[in-house]
């Protein structure tokens, strides 16, 4: 095992697009180009799947240097009501441009800090973007929230909005760690926000923990389990911290990077954390991912439903996705579109009666044959190319490039079809990167990506 994470640990994508933003071509990118390819999406799919809606609600009172979101952090909650008229007048602009109400399959509100809005507020933006919308009959609505700040009352009001699932970040119980990471967060906290969802009728609970922070053991992964184990969330993501301090406004320089374990360490603490979770009854999903055999996602997969967008891993398929919000990408399966990241541009475009879009990309057609084949390598840890459309020119050299990691045990080829094996799942960005006919064409210079491991 360390042969293999010494040798596969390299800087990589995670995947939640293809191509990868870096690798976006922005100079043909036109916002008309964009609304097209929306327009196309929405005629193939609002009535059948509906549309995906992320909400990105910045706000922070405080800066977690783990954190590689877009942020702003400020205690001045007069910031609340002037974003959500922004994300309004936005949401507004795309339903002049769709040609009848959009309905909503899944709703997601992200950040920053979503509890860091009122509950007063956070319903009143809710209502506002729903009164030009219509609901997909199995729609889905979840919500991020910061176990120190969610109240009772933030989730009794989201529940009677049709929210349904939470998401509370946990990182690790460890004190150095939480310190480390200016994360602290007395358990009793996430005990408390848990039973409370629970009580109220939440029917999927997820907690994230991540593994890879500074000062973090493997001892503190088993304690963080342990504790989360005794709340059964119905969802677990279970992650490696993402180092990329290049980044700019990240925050992630507030330690050393001496302080971070090896990628050894790492994967010694993914694996203790995965032997954990599967004997408390976790079943693992896709990647990083961990449910209950009674929760959504799980069922998902088995029946090969199992989605991935920038919005991590859903329980179903729509084929377009709105960003709302500073940063936020949206998504129509033949383009990508992102948001300016400056709130006050953000600000001024959307008052301008400007869709505050800033740069993006076009799908071609290999784009879409490639972005599959990466699609169901992370969400079936399998993909073919036989009589379905999904060869290319390049398979065969890229399948010829599979031959060491097939040696190692990492997959299995035959003349039609890739799998992934057990042994296989936690290098499946690497698999995956074999697939990237961009990054294989053109290595960045600099680093880009985290690393795999």
């Amino acid at each position: 095992m360390r042969s293999l994470t010494d040798k596969y640990n390299v800087a990589g994508p995670r995947y939640t697009s293809y191509p990868t933003v870096p690798y976006w071509d922005t100079t043909t990118f036109t916002m008309n180009k964009w609304k097209d390819s929306l327009l196309k999406a929405f005629e193939e799919s609002n009535e059948v799947e509906g549309l995906s809606l992320y909400i990105h609600l910045p706000f922070c009172e405080s800066l977690c240097t783990f954190c590689g979101c877009h942020k702003r952090i400020t205690k001045q909650h007069s910031v609340e009501i002037p974003y959500i008229n922004a994300l309004i007048k936005e949401w507004d602009l795309y339903c002049d441009l769709l040609p009848s109400r959009p309905k909503i399959k899944e709703l997601h509100l992200g950040g920053g800090t979503p509890t860091f809005f009122s509950p007063e507020n956070l319903n009143l933006l809710i209502n506002s973007l729903l009164r030009r919308a219509t609901l997909a009959k199995d729609y889905e609505f979840s919500f991020e929230g910061h176990p120190n700040n969610t109240t009772e009352e933030h989730l009794q009001t989201f529940y009677d909005l049709g929210f349904r699932r939470v998401s509370f970040g946990v990182q690790d119980y460890n004190e150095d760690v939480q310190k480390a990471i200016h994360r602290i967060q007395p358990f009793e906290n996430v005990k408390r926000v848990t039973e409370q969802a629970k009580f109220i009728g939440y029917t999927s609970v997820s907690h994230d923990i991540i593994f890879g922070l500074p000062f973090q053991t493997e001892a503190h992964v088993r304690e963080t389990i342990a504790k989360t184990k005794s709340l059964k969330p119905d969802r677990i993501a279970f992650y490696s911290y993402a180092h990329v301090p290049w980044i700019k406004g990240n925050g992630q320089r507030g330690f050393d990077e001496s302080n971070l374990p090896s990628g050894t360490s790492k994967r010694q603490q993914y694996e203790l954390g995965k032997t954990l979770l599967s004997e408390a009854g976790y079943h693992e999903i896709g990647m990083d991912h961990f449910a209950l055999a009674s929760d959504s996602l799980y069922q998902s997969m088995g029946n090969k439903t199992l989605h991935r967008n920038f919005m991590g891993y859903t329980a179903s398929k729509t084929r377009g996705m709105i960003g709302l919000g500073v940063s936020s990408i949206s998504d129509s399966w033949y383009g990508f579109a992102q948001n300016v990241k400056n709130i006050e541009e953000y600000y001024h475009l959307v008052g301008e009666g400007i869709i505050p879009v800033v740069k993006g990309h076009i799908l071609n057609s290999e784009d879409l044959i490639i972005r599959q084949h990466i699609l169901n390598l992370m969400c079936q840890f399998e993909t073919s190319w036989d009589d379905n459309g999904l060869f290319f020119e390049e398979l065969p050299e890229v399948l010829s490039g599979l031959e060491e990691m097939e040696s190692d045990g990492l997959l299995i080829r035959n003349r039609t079809k890739l799998t992934v094996t057990e042994e296989g799942k936690p290098f499946v960005r690497n698999i995956c990167m074999a697939f990237d006919l961009l990054l294989r064409r053109k290595q960045p210079q600099t680093q880009l990506f985290s690393m795999t491991v």
